[in-house]
């Protein structure tokens, strides 16, 4: 067996250490070690585009957030099924994150970052969340685990009441909140309810009809 191969590294603003890394077809980015995401398990993160966009993709110039680009799989899921006219926003924090969309992550997801719909905005997605009004049709924040942060601590403000009630301003009316979880949060679905969201929880495979470890997608409806 092949040994892992490091293909690059870089620190969060809180000190947390990102790292890519590659054995034969898998790419694996850690955090501080610990395994945060592979690219032989990306079902559910298509699916978390695939839920939140079913909408979306009728419209006439939809506008999408995709907060955190991971290995660009939600982003492809949401271009593949938003029409030519969309505007996809991706806020990711770290620049090394983006750099290996457009290097070696680049032919997993089919080089999502090249399609002319997308801008990238560096920076937290929460900074785009509050300094938008009324501007997107859907938001898919697909941040560290979920609701329990686990690489950047300032990721747990978007999961506050807070940040939910900027996620809400931030969308259009009729607008969908989609959120990417590692596992199930019944305080957190609580949560989307009190701030004015009609929640549904779909739980899907990581690899879908493959398997994989369960996960979890919040669906909060302006």
């Amino acid at each position: 067996m092949k040994r892992w191969e490091l293909l690059g590294e870089a620190r969060t603003p809180d000190g947390s250490l990102m790292a890519l890394m590659r054995r034969d077809r898998e790419h694996v980015i850690l955090a501080n070690g610990k395994p945060l995401m592979s690219s032989l398990m990306h079902g559910s993160e298509e699916a978390l585009a695939t839920a939140a966009c079913e909408r979306a993709r009728t419209l006439v110039h939809p506008c999408v957030l995709v907060g955190g680009l991971g290995m660009g799989f939600t982003l492809r899921a949401a271009l593949d099924l938003l029409p030519p006219d969309a505007t996809v926003v991706v806020a990711e924090l770290l620049p090394a994150v983006v750099e290996w969309n457009r290097g070696p992550l680049a032919p997993l997801a089919g080089a999502p970052l090249k399609d002319r719909r997308v801008q990238v905005v560096p920076g937290d997605v929460a900074a785009e969340l509050q300094s938008s009004q009324n501007r997107f049709d859907v938001a898919l924040l697909d941040v560290d685990n979920g609701p329990s942060a686990f690489t950047e601590s300032a990721n747990a403000w978007l999961y506050t009441d807070p940040g939910l009630v900027a996620a809400r301003k931030a969308l259009k009316k009729s607008g969908v909140l989609a959120i990417w979880s590692a596992r199930d949060d019944r305080k957190f679905e609580q949560r989307l309810r009190y701030n004015g969201f009609t929640v549904e929880v779909t739980r899907v495979r990581a690899r879908l009809k493959r398997g994989g470890p369960r996960h979890t997608i919040f669906l909060g409806h302006k």
